[in-house]
């Protein structure tokens, strides 16, 4: 007889699904770095434009790598920690469905760990999206994510992996908490209400993942902003500017506006990433339990049972 056990989630699986997602995102994800390191009041289009008709439309693609590189072990991280956490949380109170709180906790934990190990990745990132913006004096030219890694440990030194540090475990905490916890609530509530007659399908998928990324947007603005200048500044002098000093003079020069720079593109690429990650999650699941040919795998978020009228 089969084994009827649900079989876990590898633990890789987010991060491949986040990493097929942002192969289709990362022109948005770029153009949300520049326009949280420019000092300017340039909307969406007027950041994307010039640049792409400048350096040609495959520029949207440039630092594509590191983009690939973070999402291999933020994503890996945060996605394969919930799931860890959420079933061991699971096995010791002997309930399949977890309370709000308990989710919480487990989003929350893994996303500042996630943090914590994405760090470097997310430093290259940020300047590698950022580079095509600098004059080309200023430019860093890293050919790609390892090269990025290696000369800012070999030129600027190993400190410079931790730069940013503590805005980016806060808002990686925050991601975690706003996405997961708000599209498993959405997910549920759609499922459990009969007058909307939605199965566990893409429209549910795109209707949750709308509601959590505009969520988790907005709360994970302000110190995705701070992360992203932190991370792009430079010495000047010998002098390397302090949090404190990046957020006086941005308040000064911009007002408190600049906490949400970059929003608009942030919100574009992260509700059809939200959506894109799950289906690619749903499909990669698909294709190990072939490969395993066992009983299907229990999904990222359970969907509630649905009631009847």
């Amino acid at each position: 007889m089969a084994n009827s056990k649900p079989q876990k989630q590898p633990f890789w699986l987010g991060g491949a699904a986040a990493s097929m997602a942002a192969c289709f995102t990362h022109p948005l994800d770029q153009t949300k770095y520049r326009m949280q390191v420019i000092a300017s009041r340039q909307n969406m289009l007027r950041t994307m434009f010039p640049f792409a008709s400048r350096d040609g439309i495959t520029s949207l693609w440039w630092g594509i790598s590191a983009s690939m590189l973070r999402q291999s072990t933020y994503s890996t991280a945060r996605f394969g920690l919930y799931n860890h956490f959420a079933s061991e949380a699971r096995q010791r109170t002997g309930q399949q469905q977890l309370s709000s709180r308990v989710e919480v906790a487990c989003a929350g934990a893994a996303g500042g760990l996630a943090g914590l190990v994405g760090n470097p990745t997310e430093v290259a990132l940020v300047r590698m999206c950022a580079d095509g913006a600098r004059p080309p004096a200023q430019r860093f030219g890293y050919a790609h994510a390892f090269d990025a890694l290696l000369r800012i440990g070999k030129e600027e030194g190993i400190r410079t992996f931790t730069r940013g540090l503590g805005p980016n475990v806060v808002r990686s905490i925050i991601m975690n908490v706003s996405q997961i916890a708000t599209y498993s609530a959405a997910k549920r509530e759609l499922l459990s209400n009969p007058s909307l007659g939605l199965k566990d399908g893409m429209p549910t998928h795109f209707l949750a993942s709308l509601l959590a990324g505009t969520v988790a947007t907005t709360a994970c603005a302000p110190a995705d902003v701070l992360k992203s200048r932190v991370q792009n500044a430079v010495v000047v002098d010998g002098v390397r500017p302090s949090v404190r000093r990046i957020i006086v003079d941005s308040f000064r020069n911009e007002g408190p506006r600049f906490l949400m720079k970059g929003w608009t593109p942030a919100w574009l690429r992260l509700a059809p990433n939200t959506v894109l990650t799950f289906i690619f999650i749903e499909q990669l699941q698909k294709l190990v339990n072939l490969s395993r040919d066992a009983s299907p795998a229990k999904p990222l978020v359970a969907a509630a049972p649905v009631q009847k009228a």
